[in-house]
This record gives structure tokens, C-alpha cells and sequence, in this order.
């Protein structure tokens, strides 16, 4: 989600390439670099069955268990919906209020110092919460108490780094080692205590026994399928087992045994020197990644040989993992689960099927890059935590095929498969989850407008899969799951199972919102009055409510709308179903993650990430959440003043 990263090249030749070198009155179909087709005329197809999809949803609720009566009673919304705004403030509907929990720098732990941005160095950054806070999640204290909405843990990625606006006298492209240190320091996550008085105000206790900061340096373990393969192997690291740190971390999930899962996305950013290898795999891989040819855009490597591909080809490899992670457990080493594949994931959310068995839910961050979901082989045992632990070790990978007749497969990721054989680079399925993104080429999945959040409505069933954008789709490229060319504002695909069971390898989808300004006839709104809905764009991550009502974080309305980004709900079921209403707007430059509940729905956070981007410290564009010059990323616990539920 760092906008820079998104301006970033694919990896491969142009996907409009034609192979029959005949122009644009070809009638033949357009083939990208790895041969997956794409369909000119598919726009038009797509648009105009998206009534027929919207108007069969009342049968995928009879398949999911959800009555028409239930869905006509289903949303519950009644807030009065706010503006797009400019203004550089977090704005809310009436009769509600928001407060900052906890924000850059704040102190974690005994000993932590007061955030002083003139007098701070690693090891003050390493006892204070990081910076550019993203996924959000709520554990409850105690841990088996899962209901409990009043005291609980908060987990919070860390994604990135902004050193213009963390730095005076920031010099872009020559840091110093002490401004790196910290910025290793300010990446990884946090895990802080929080309690909510009777008010419905939430506060974080600065000194707990939870509490914990994880950091780019922080010993981790990788385990499953590629653990320890010779691609894994550094010299600092010749078992190919043990890594420093994670990187980039987006996204994430939560299991039902009460570990997060959190999502390592843009690492490509931090190496440097890929022009700097011999032909081979290993570069071919690494270009398929975006890994930069020259220097890295941070330069770390100036100090720390492990980012400079000359040195350490390899470590790359050992980034763009899921990182499971105890949080209950501050002596709990992050353990990297190699099963569930490499790639710049967004996420990972974790549902649970009938069969006992855990599925998450993947996408991969990038233009023409695809959606992927991991099925484990063991099943949860609710009474046997430690052997759920062992979960995500063992299981299938699969990559999704959209078909333009609205059904779909889940392709397997697995060694021996179809091409992934050692004829193509394939000799192991450890080199099958290493080089994901190549293995799913070959496999011929559907190239995305940037798969980001994918998660599963707790009510109906149906998976919801968000396409951000992706403005360098062609005309030619096109296909039913994609259905604008240069898609600016991005959409959200509806995906019902094959027996609404997560473990199905085929399904059926549909287009639930085709996001923009309503104005626009390539819009769509699952059917509602186009005139009544709010103006959204660049969609980013989703979560639920109780009622199964979709809540949205955008990311990108800044260069979209004009506007700056936000929160907006919309009902997935009964008469409302597509009304999008915009529920927050964020400051300048911000945009807003990780969006989540408390388990009553009385109190709503959100992670305000980058305010201030686009500027730097000496020339402020924003001045949230302190009103200085020095902008503070920071989790904000959004609630009704009369103390109900949040959007109700």
C-alpha cells in the first residue's frame, strides 16, 4: 500500500504484447508474456450480465442458509452519510466521536522513553510503537473469553517507513546508518494492552506484560515446504531456516486458535543490485518480483550487505511470506509458513470450513497479478491449540481462474501439476512456494487489478475479493473479472463456493461494486440507485459486521477523486444491498486500514496510515493528529456518543 511501491513496474513485458504482431484490427486473442488469454470484447459481456448475477443472489442465500425474510431484515444501517472532503481532520457522521489509542512513537514497556523526535535513535524506536500502522486486529483478554469487547489485545502492522516526514534535514537517497537503524526499527509490528471505560473510550496500557514490538531485525523461523532449501541459504544463514525480521507488513488475519497472521507485501523495495547477476533462475525470479536493477529506492545496502544482491542473491527469498505469530506470548519466535506461498500478499484471512479444516484467503498486491487461497490438510482442534499451531505447515495452494460465464477453478500450486514439473524450474514443491507468482503463470490463472483484501461475510458465506486498480490495463485486456480498461477506481468481485464450502475447487462470481463516481456509466452498485450511493474509489481492505454489512477502507481517492480517502459501508443482502455510504474521512495524504470491530460492534477501529504523505517535516502538507508539523500515523477507536453500535 505505499504509494511509491505502486507505480512499480509488473516484472515482465508489456501484457498487450501480440504474438501476431498484427496490429490493433487482430481478431486473434491478446496473450501476456506467460500465454493467459485476455478477451477484447468481455466489457461488454460483463456489464451487461451484471444485473442476472446481482438479481441471483437471493438463490446464493438459499444456498448459504440465509431465508429472504432474514435478507430483507439484514443491514441495519442508519447513520447519515458524510461528504468526500479535502479537509485535513478526521470527519465522522453525526452523534459520532473518534480518539487516538496509540500513534507513532508512543512508549511500549518499562524503561520506554518519551517520543521526542529531536533526541530519538533505535533503541528508543524499538520500545515505542512503529510506524504506518496497517492491519488491525482485536484479541481478547482473557484469551478465552471471545466475546469480551472491554479489554484485549490490539495487534498492528507496521508497513513501511517515511523518512521525509520522520527525519529533519532528511536528505531523499543518502541517509545516514542512525535514520536506517530506526527505520528497521519503526517496520514489523506491535502487540499493546487496551482497555475500554465505561465511557467507550479505549486506552492502551503503555506498560504490560503483552506488549511486545517485532522489527526487521527480530529472529524468525521459516517452517514448512521450503524451509531450508538451498534458495534460502545466506551466508549468515546456511541452514536456510532462520531469518532477521519481516518486511512490508500489510495486511493480515486472525486464526481461530488466536495467533495473527500478518502479510509481508512490497518487499522488493528494500534490495538493491538485481542487474548485478548472472542469467538464471534466481534473476529471472527476482525480476518477476520487481526487485530494483540498480540501487534500492531506501539504500540500505550502503550498511547492510543482506539488501545488496551481490552479496546476499538469496535473501530476497526469505521475504514475501506469511508470518504466523502468537500474541499472547511476547517469547513467541514468528514462525514464516512457507505453505501458503511467496508473494506480495495483502493478506491473509483465515474461515474456517465444515469439515474442520482452514482455509485463508490470499491476494497478491500487484497489477496482473492474482488470487490464491491455502486449504490445510489437518483439521482445528478447538481443545488442542498446540497442534493447531502446526496448521499452516501442511497443505494446498491454489490460484483462481475467472471464467467469463461466471464460473470460476482454484488451480493447484502443487509440484507435479500440470507444467510445474522440473522441465520448467520446478523440481520440488519447495521451489513451486518460492517462486509462486512463476508457477501460477504457467498454470494460466486470471491476471487481477490488484488483488488485495479477500475475506469471507461471517453471515452469508460468500467471499468478497477487492481489485483495487490498475490503470495500466489495456482495452485488449480485459477480461469478465476485470472489466475496465485503464481501471483508475477499482472493484469488488462476490464469490459463492461450490456448496458454500471454502475447501471447493471450482465457484461461481459475480461483480458486486464497480467503483468510481456514481456519474460514470461503468460504475455499479449491485443493482441500487446509482444517484443515492456515495463516490468511492481505490477500495483496499473490508471487514464485517454482525450483520454482514461490508465496511471499506480506501486507499488511492486522493489521486482518484481528488478527495481524500475514507471508510464506507454498504449492505451485501436485502433491499439495501449496494447502498455504499460513506462513513469516515481520513486527513491529508493518509489513507485508512486496517478496519475492525470489537466483538459487540461498540467500538470501531482504524489505522490512519502516512498522514502528511507528499510532504516532508519542513514543509508540512498535514499536521494530524497533534496539530504540528510532526504527523503521527496512529490506530484511532471510532464510537456512537449514546454508547450503541457503530453504524446501527
Amino acid at each position: 500500500m505505499i504509494r511509491l511501491e505502486k507505480e512499480f513496474h509488473w516484472g515482465g513485458r508489456s501484457p498487450a504484447t501480440c504474438h501476431w504482431k498484427c496490429g490493433d484490427a487482430c481478431a486473434q486473442p491478446v496473450l501476456n508474456p506467460s500465454g493467459n488469454r485476455y478477451i477484447r470484447e468481455v466489457v461488454e459481456e460483463a456489464l451487461s450480465r451484471r444485473d442476472f448475477l446481482a438479481a441471483s443472489l437471493g438463490g446464493l442465500m438459499m444456498v448459504s442458509g440465509l431465508g429472504r425474510a432474514q435478507a430483507r431484515e439484514a443491514g441495519g444501517l442508519r447513520f447519515r452519510p458524510i461528504r468526500l472532503s479535502s479537509e485535513d481532520r478526521v470527519i465522522l457522521p453525526e452523534g459520532y466521536t473518534y480518539h487516538v489509542v496509540i500513534r507513532w512513537g508512543d512508549p511500549l514497556g518499562k524503561g520506554a522513553r518519551r517520543f521526542d523526535i529531536q533526541n530519538w535513535d533505535a533503541r528508543s524506536q524499538e520500545q515505542a510503537f512503529g510506524y504506518n500502522n496497517d492491519y488491525v486486529s482485536w484479541l481478547p483478554l482473557p484469551r478465552y473469553e471471545s466475546g469480551n469487547s472491554r479489554w484485549g489485545l490490539l495487534w498492528v502492522n507496521h508497513e513501511y517507513t517515511n523518512p521525509e516526514l520522520m527525519f529533519p534535514g532528511y536528505k531523499e537517497g543518502s541517509p545516514t546508518k542512525e535514520q536506517v537503524d530506526i527505520e528497521l526499527a519503526a517496520h514489523g509490528a506491535s502487540v499493546v494492552e487496551v482497555r475500554r471505560t465505561s465511557d467507550g473510550s479505549v486506552y492502551y496500557l503503555p506498560i504490560s506484560s503483552y506488549n511486545r514490538r517485532i522489527t526487521a531485525t527480530t529472529p524468525m523461523e521459516l517452517t514448512g515446504p521450503a524451509a531450508g532449501h538451498p534458495l534460502l541459504q545466506t551466508k549468515a544463514d546456511p541452514t536456510g531456516r532462520w531469518v532477521l525480521g519481516m518486511l512490508n507488513n500489510c495486511a493480515g488475519g486472525t486464526t481461530p486458535w488466536g495467533t495473527v497472521l500478518t502479510a509481508e507485501e512490497n518487499f522488493n523495495q528494500y534490495f538493491a543490485g538485481l542487474d548485478a547477476l548472472p542469467e538464471g533462475l534466481v534473476k529471472r525470479s527476482h525480476a518477476r518480483y520487481g526487485l530494483p536493477r540498480g540501487a534500492s529506492p531506501r539504500r540500505w545496502e550502503r550498511f547492510y550487505d543482506r539488501f545488496d544482491l551481490s552479496k546476499e542473491p538469496h535473501e530476497p527469498f526469505r521475504y514475501g511470506w506469511i508470518v504466523e505469530v502468537d500474541p499472547y506470548d511476547p517469547t513467541f519466535v514468528p514462525k514464516k509458513r512457507t505453505a501458503l506461498g511467496r508473494f506480495k500478499h495483502e493478506g491473509a484471512e483465515v474461515t474456517l470450513a465444515p469439515s474442520g479444516q482452514v482455509v485463508a484467503y490470499m491476494g497478491d498486491d500487484e497489477r496482473f497479478d492474482y488470487l490464491y487461497k491455502f486449504v490445510s490438510k489437518g483439521r482445528f482442534n478447538p481443545s488442542d491449540r498446540k497442534a493447531n499451531m502446526k496448521l499452516l505447515d501442511e497443505g494446498t495452494l491454489y490460484v483462481a481462474r475467472f471464467n467469463p460465464d461466471g464460473t470460476g477453478e482454484w488451480l493447484p500450486l502443487v509440484h507435479g501439476y500440470g507444467p510445474l514439473t522440473e522441465a520448467n524450474g520446478f523440481k520440488s514443491q519447495a521451489d513451486v512456494l518460492i517462486h509462486t507468482r512463476l508457477a501460477a503463470d504457467l498454470l494460466g490463472a486470471t491476471k487481477m487489478d490488484r488483488p488485495e483484501d479477500v475475506e469471507r461475510n461471517p453471515v452469508t458465506g460468500l467471499v468478497y475479493a477487492v481489485m483495487t486498480n490498475n490503470s495500466r490495463r489495456t482495452p485488449a485486456q480485459v477480461d469478465a473479472a476485470n472489466p475496465r480498461p485503464d481501471n483508475r477506481h477499482g472493484h469488488i468481485i462476490e464469490i459463492l463456493e461450490e456448496g458454500n464450502d471454502p475447501t471447493a475447487t471450482r465457484f461461481r462470481w459475480s461483480l458486486f461494486l464497480v467503483a468510481g463516481d456514481p456519474s460514470d456509466p461503468s460504475t455499479y452498485f449491485a443493482g441500487f440507485p446509482k444517484d443515492k450511493v456515495s463516490a468511492f474509489s481505490c477500495p483496499d481492505n473490508i471487514t464485517f459486521d454482525k450483520q454482514g454489512n461490508m465496511w471499506i477502507a480506501t486507499d488511492g481517492q486522493d489521486n482518484s477523486l481528488r478527495m481524500n480517502d475514507g471508510v464506507y459501508a454498504v449492505p451485501t443482502q436485502g433491499p439495501e444491498r449496494g447502498y455504499v455510504r460513506q462513513f469516515m474521512s481520513g486527513p491529508v495524504g493518509a489513507e485508512i486500514c486496517g478496519p475492525i470491530f470489537t466483538p459487540d460492534n461498540k467500538t470501531f477501529f482504524a489505522g490512519i496510515q502516512h498522514p502528511g504523505e507528499g510532504g516532508t517535516l519542513e514543509k508540512p502538507v498535514s499536521t494530524w493528529p497533534d496539530g504540528t508539523n510532526v504527523v503521527r500515523p496512529a490506530v484511532i477507536a471510532v464510537r456512537r456518543l449514546d454508547g450503541e453500535v457503530v453504524g446501527s
